[in-house]
């Protein structure tokens, strides 16, 4: 057996070599000493790492090879684990070595499917021949939460919507990269109508347990259900959470990524603080010790809304400081499935776990966790402030309560519209849109996103609803709605959803990574083959570890099912016949 010698630093090999150096990246003193200047006294701890990514981002405008290996001595790390999360995340900008630094500025144009819409491609093209390439660079982006607004681009952290080649010069003119900050109503305007009472409440009951029953009793009988897509009973989730020994941890998803979806950040922007309610009574029920907003990098105006909102609630008592933390995404759609977001919040990659366990029962830092979106936490404060009875009386057709869709596409007047769970889309077009948009006609929808397949015309008297879209192949999910018309490619929708679901596969299980890149290339060709996209199609489904490859053939199932005429001509076997 042969043996293995261990050399010391400049020491010499078992030939009498020396060697000047460890193996490996040396850590250069002066981007040491960069990173901890930057760092200060920000805590070390790896769950840190993504944040102080964002901090030398923010800084230097890049990553570089030297800041990145001195990030890993500063934080006792594995450079190679360090490496691996700043080239996990879209947002963050890796500089090889070797490389020249881009330009100071970079210009990202959304490319998802309601820019598309309205032309994102030929103004990105537009855009790289308008612009000077020595002071911005125009890449592609996914979907900014601006659909309403489409085509929407951002301009360092400036959100731009719409945009076009004037008023990108201009901006970058201007250099104009600081976010917009939205006015909201304050602390002081919410509780002079009564906000933070229902907290007031519980946190004064004699009998605690007795209250924590009667808000749970409460949101049971309204019907609350988790909006941010999967739709499970609220007051039931939140049970589950606390059947587990404590302590435990209470997780925001605030990262909606799905093409189509803003209605999160429409909440956030101008209701803060009853967002903020209803997260510190779900933190009171399930006694979270701490409760962690995860908020998509796509909003830095909301960032700082809510930096100043948390600063009103520990000012005033109302919050112990620290007990909230506010932690940013960097641009990864995974991380919007819970387990995927958890691994975020700890430093690492948005690798979606294995389940058993769930992360009711082992979540955040291995402890009990409750994940709750948005939308959700923001109706428990008018629950209880108006009733169980209130709330399930506004919905149609059996269906309880309120909802927020988020509505973009071929309408006269899109954007966030707070209606009846169980409406329709017809009913939601012409009672809340004010119709189809001139010279448009309904031909298809998307009822719930990226992932929730497409309906034609005729299908828009279905309810929309959980559980009632699942028979025709497709779900209402976060209830993002994209309205297309007469005029839009079919094909062509379904290719850019395909692109969407490829680029922001995480990797880790073949059926998706593959899949979807699969199916792409498969989809880009003049004449689709049915058969084999069946296949790929089911092997996804069956075979990958979360939602996104589960749900990413949906698009592509929905026009062999409802829109044969589109391959007729092909003379190719739908998926069902193959």
């Amino acid at each position: 057996m042969a043996t293995v010698t261990l050399v010391p630093p400049g020491g010499k090999d078992r030939r009498g070599r020396g060697r000047p150096h460890p193996k490996g990246r040396l850590v250069d003193p002066h981007a040491l000493g960069e990173v901890r200047a930057l760092l200060g006294e920000r805590p070390r701890d790896a769950h840190f790492l993504v944040e102080h990514l964002h901090l030398l981002q923010d800084r230097f405008g890049r990553l570089s090879s030297a800041h990145l290996a001195a990030l890993a001595e500063e934080m006792k790390l594995a450079q190679a684990e360090v490496f691996e999360v700043a080239t996990f995340y879209a947002h963050f900008d890796v500089q090889r070595e070797g490389e020249a630094p881009p330009p100071a500025l970079t210009l990202r144009v959304c490319d998802s499917v309601s820019c598309m819409l309205e032309g994102a491609e030929a103004l990105r093209e537009e855009l790289v021949r308008g612009l000077d390439p020595a002071a911005v660079r125009v890449v592609r982006a996914p979907c900014m939460g601006a659909c309403d607004r489409a085509p929407a681009a951002m301009l360092g952290q400036r959100l731009l919507a719409p945009v076009s080649l004037e008023t990108a010069r201009a901006a970058v003119a201007a250099r104009a990269v600081e976010p917009l900050v939205p006015p909201a109503q304050n602390l002081e305007a919410y509780r002079a109508e009564g906000g933070y009472g229902r907290l007031r409440v519980l946190r004064a009951a004699a009998d605690r347990e007795a209250a924590i029953e009667r808000i749970l009793a409460e949101l049971e009988r309204a019907g609350l259900r988790g909006l941010g897509g999967a739709g499970f009973p609220t007051a039931r989730k939140w049970r589950i959470v606390r059947s587990y020994p404590g302590p435990r941890e209470l997780c925001v998803n605030a990262d909606e990524g799905e093409p189509g979806t803003f209605k999160d950040g429409w909440h956030l922007a101008r209701h803060p603080h009853r967002f903020l309610e209803g997260m510190l009574i779900a933190g009171g029920v399930v006694e979270a010790e701490r409760m962690w907003i995860y908020l998509r990098d796509e909003y830095p105006h909301i960032r700082l809304l809510l930096e100043r909102a948390i600063g009103e609630l520990e000012a005033a008592g109302l919050v112990e400081p620290g007990r909230i933390v506010l932690r940013r995404g960097a641009g990864a759609y995974i991380c919007g499935e819970e387990s995927a977001l958890i691994e975020s919040l700890e430093g690492k990659r948005g690798l979606p776990r294995h389940r058993p366990p769930y992360v009711a029962e082992r979540g955040l830092f291995g402890r009990p966790t409750l994940v709750n979106n948005v939308e959700t936490l923001a109706w428990v404060p008018t629950i209880l402030e108006k009733g169980a009875d209130w709330f399930a009386s506004q919905g149609r057709r059996g269906a309880k309560g309120l909802r927020s869709f988020s509505v973009s596409g071929r309408v006269r007047e899109p954007g966030v519209k707070i209606a009846p769970a169980g409406i329709t889309l017809r009913e939601l077009v012409h009672e809340f849109c004010g119709g189809m948009a001139s010279g448009h006609e309904l031909a298809a929808y998307l009822p719930g996103g990226a992932s929730g397949g497409i309906l034609p015309a005729r299908l828009a008297d279905l309810p929309l609803d959980f559980g009632t879209l699942e028979r025709h192949g497709c779900f209402v999910g976060s209830h993002a709605v994209v309205v297309l018309s007469q005029k839009d490619d079919l094909r062509a929708v379904a290719r850019n959803l395909m692109a969407f679901f490829a680029d922001e596969s995480c990797g880790q299980c073949t059926p998706c990574r593959v899949g979807t890149e699969k199916a792409l290339a498969l989809m880009e060709r003049p004449r689709w083959d049915g058969a084999l996209l069946a296949e790929l199609s089911q092997a996804m489904r069956d075979a990958s570890i979360c939602g996104l490859g589960q749900a990413a053939p949906n698009p592509l199932d929905s026009l062999f099912r409802h829109f044969p005429e589109l391959f007729a001509a092909q003379e190719l076997p739908r998926p069902e016949e193959a």
